[in-house]
């Protein structure tokens, strides 16, 4: 008898308030780069019932009416009614922004390497930390199958809503999928769909359970990996009318796992949205699944994970690091030694080669970071496969 296991991963909805939260920063952040692409922004949001506050450090040129970027960016989501307890047009919005700290900015400004070195131009990097990336081939997305899965599902329920083919439901909403692999590490099937959507306080447990499985779960999932034993837990509290920040606080950077690889791979600590490109806690990641992604197209290993590392005010990385768990056809050192010599890693490197300082990040902060079939998310191109696929002669 083979013996299998089981990974869990979940999503969330964009009405999730933590990804309200998410979204808020990230809209700031574009706004910021459409008027000043060389900005420097960490902002964080909470919400609650009644109330969107905003704190952080930004330092731009950039004339940004704040306020509304908050109201527009919760009507878009889908709370525009008061009468549901949370509306952009009827609630407080507080700002509490500083300017960037002068320590931090002087090390941003001028990287360790350029003031040791009258021909370097580079930035340092904004904040001590560690990242990591990673890749699979076990879906085309190059991304982990619950995680890939829990997003189409949460995704699929916000569109539902959008469309009226299930109007009832409300904005807020989470999604698990439990998949299991063999000894091999292979994918056998999916034991287990989790789904909590808010919805009216009118519609029955029964034709919310016989919808979710008809509109959200049958168009999203592969029928082959479903069975008599998958088991299907939809809204299992029984209810879930109140959802939004009137159900709970959201605040930015909370879903630091759904919005990368679903807790498959180790992750630093350092959360995305908010964030312009300096700060390599959010480009250092990007680059880290660039990596990782070419590696595992190129045939060189079936999965792995990339670290970097970075010191304040240093430009480049302190230490990188591949693990590959035994899948590796070459050895992991000359892996090691293919980055340092194809990728720019330096956080002006990083942002030149992804094209960091564009408004393109709010659609990030819903529906995960990576895996995402999307031209602006350039740290998802395969074109560095054949540096690393020359390993393999």
């Amino acid at each position: 008898m083979s013996k299998t296991y089981l990974f869990t991963s979940e999503s969330v909805t964009e009405g999730h308030p933590d990804k309200i939260a998410d979204q808020i920063s990230d809209a700031i952040l574009d706004e910021i780069l459409k008027q000043d692409p060389y900005g420097r922004v960490a902002c964080e949001t909470c919400v609650n019932t009644g109330l969107a506050v905003l704190v952080g450090e930004i330092s731009t040129t950039a004339n940004i009416d704040f306020q509304q970027i908050v109201r527009n960016t919760i009507n878009e989501i889908g709370y525009n009614d008061p009468r549901n307890g949370y509306s952009g047009d009827h609630i407080s919005v507080l700002i509490g922004l500083d300017k960037q700290s002068p320590d931090i900015a002087l090390g941003v400004d001028n990287s360790l390497e350029t003031k040791e070195s009258s021909e370097v131009k580079e930035v340092g990097a904004g904040d001590q930390g560690l990242m990591f990336g990673f890749a699979t081939n076990e879906t085309d997305s190059y991304m982990p199958l619950p995680i890939y899965l829990s997003h189409k599902l949460s995704k699929q329920l916000a569109d539902v809503r959008k469309d009226g083919t299930l109007s009832y439901l409300g904005p807020d909403g989470k999604v698990q999928v439990t998949v299991e692999y063999d000894i091999n590490h292979k994918v056998k099937r999916i034991d287990t769909i989790v789904v909590s959507a808010q919805h009216d306080k009118e519609i029955s447990q029964k034709q919310i359970h016989a919808d979710i499985k008809k509109y959200v779960v049958e168009p999203c999932l592969d029928r082959e990996l479903l069975d008599e034993n998958t088991k299907y837990f939809i809204n299992p509290t029984g209810r879930f009318v109140i959802g939004g920040p009137v159900g709970d606080a959201g605040l930015t950077g909370r879903k630091i796992i759904v919005d990368t690889y679903g807790g498959f791979s180790r992750h630093g600590g350092g959360a995305f949205s908010g964030k312009d490109a300096t700060k390599v806690d959010r480009s250092g990641a990007y680059m880290a699944r660039y990596i990782a992604k070419n590696i595992v197209a190129s045939g060189v290993c079936d999965k792995i994970e990339v670290q970097l590392a970075y010191a304040i005010g240093v430009a480049n990385p302190v230490s990188i690091f591949v693990e590959t768990f035994g899948t590796s056809k070459v050895d992991e050192g000359e892996i090691v030694k293919t980055i340092k010599k194809e990728f720019k890693l330096t956080p002006n490197g990083i942002i030149e080669t992804l094209d960091l300082r564009r408004p393109i990040f709010k659609k990030t902060a819903a529906y995960g970071h990576f895996g995402r079939d999307d031209e602006d998310f350039t740290w998802e191109r395969l074109d560095r496969v054949e540096e690393f696929k020359k390993l393999l002669k």
